[in-house]
């Protein structure tokens, strides 16, 4: 499979490498150069340093071909944009995008964008644990849950 990252912090920096690792062709797009030390000393994919936004990046990352994106970066704005981008000009099949807002990734689930939202994976997960309850399958925990609804 040929996968785009879109940057390269703790969460793009070991997708890269467990995709790499599982024999994955892997195109990481990151702008800061210093980010890239989490990759380690031997870079398992192919780097392209630039902003993900811009679409002569995408493209020398390989958007044109790829099979899928993933908007990691710590900024929601900037995952959102780049993920739409990607959707909606490049006919990328799979993208997803890391959320930090859980308001905001139900509103663009909605919109079609496969949202990952740390918070409320994180609050459901230890929820079950405490309550000794079984976990759910991980769609269970990535939604707006009820409380938060009418907020």
């Amino acid at each position: 499979m040929n996968v785009v990252i879109l940057g390269c912090g703790r969460s793009g920096a070991t997708l890269a490498v467990q995709l790499s690792s599982r024999g994955h062709n892997v195109a990481l797009v990151e702008r800061n150069p210093e980010s890239l030390r989490r990759l380690g000393r031997k870079y398992p994919c192919k780097i392209v340093i630039g902003d993900g936004l811009d679409e002569d990046v995408l493209i020398k990352a390989g958007i044109e071909s790829a099979d899928a994106f993933m908007a990691v970066t710590r900024g929601d704005n900037t995952n959102l944009m780049a993920a739409q981008i990607v959707q909606r000009k490049f006919k990328v099949p799979k993208v997803a995008v890391k959320v930090a807002d859980p308001m905001r990734a139900e509103a663009y689930r909605k919109l079609g964008l496969f949202c990952i939202n740390a918070s409320a994976l994180i609050a459901g997960m230890c929820r079950d644990w405490l309550t000794d309850e079984p976990f759910q399958p991980i769609d269970e925990y990535n939604t707006l849950v009820k409380e938060l609804e009418d907020i």
